[in-house]
């Protein structure tokens, strides 16, 4: 990030004084922040000493003082932006992800809300973490610690899931193993076959209760993880929830979150 904002330097700072100042980053919107130990190790790779207001998950408002930091000016002024990204990024996918987790709670859901990997390319750590801290899971972090069996890895089995399953299962010991299903008999034949996890992908609310149902009907609900994806938004959450579904997977918690938005003031120099 460094790197990418500094290149080979910091052209401003070539003609303004380098004293020490003191400068507070203000919080502009309402929401829960996320960030704090991203931007105390950002802050301690250059000298600047740091005092965060807060905790990660707390809530802030408008006007607040996240952090009171005190340190050389062009150092300050060179991370600004890094930092206030960070940390209007990571606060926005919390705040976003807190939403979720409190309608799961108003209907009275056993579910969790889940993250995907539509995340921006490099920042996945930083977006998965804000999604823990608002609540909610980080889902597989990668392709390395988890296996998900898609359509497009069926469609090398001619579509045959029971034998995807004995190809994965022979193959993999230690990790859990999911398949999406797109419709009932394929999440049937994903439980019956020895799925760890099976997602119920882009299934309308009563086509899930029908296959939950199914699972049911067949003894495999309560040997499986199901998973419900797709389409899921903050306005029909509340529809998934209702149901007898261990995990909500949101895509939108890290594609496309409103930021929190920060800014940096100097206040002594």
């Amino acid at each position: 990030m460094v790197s990418e904002d500094v290149g080979s330097g910091d052209l401003t700072s070539l003609f303004t004084p380098n004293k020490k100042i003191q400068c507070t980053i203000k919080c502009k919107q309402t929401g829960y922040i996320s960030g704090i130990p991203e931007l105390q190790i950002l802050f301690d790779m250059y000298s600047i000493k740091c005092w965060p207001q807060f905790a990660d998950g707390d809530k802030v408002k408008i006007g607040d003082i996240a952090f009171k930091l005190t340190g050389p000016a062009h150092d300050l002024m060179m991370v600004e932006r890094i930092a206030l990204n960070i940390l209007s990024r990571m606060s926005g996918i919390t705040t976003h992800t807190v939403k979720y987790v409190k309608i799961l709670k108003k209907v009275g859901s056993n579910a969790q809300v889940t993250a995907t990997r539509k995340t921006t390319p490099l920042l996945r750590y930083f977006e998965k973490r804000a999604v823990v801290v608002g609540g909610g899971l980080t889902h597989r972090m990668g392709l390395y610690d988890m296996v998900m069996i898609k359509d497009n890895h069926l469609k090398l089995f001619a579509g045959d899931i029971k034998k995807a399953l004995s190809a994965a299962h022979g193959s993999i010991k230690k990790h859990a193993i999911e398949v999406e299903a797109a419709t009932t008999a394929d999440a049937v034949n994903a439980a019956v076959g020895g799925a760890d996890v099976v997602m119920l992908d882009n299934m309308s609310p009563e086509k899930v209760e029908k296959t939950l149902k199914a699972l049911e009907a067949k003894g495999v609900r309560d040997d499986i993880v199901v998973e419900v994806s797709g389409g899921i938004t903050i306005d029909n959450l509340s529809d998934y929830a209702v149901f007898d579904v261990d995990w909500i997977s949101v895509g939108q918690l890290t594609h496309s979150p409103e930021a929190l938005d920060f800014s940096m003031y100097v206040v002594e120099a």
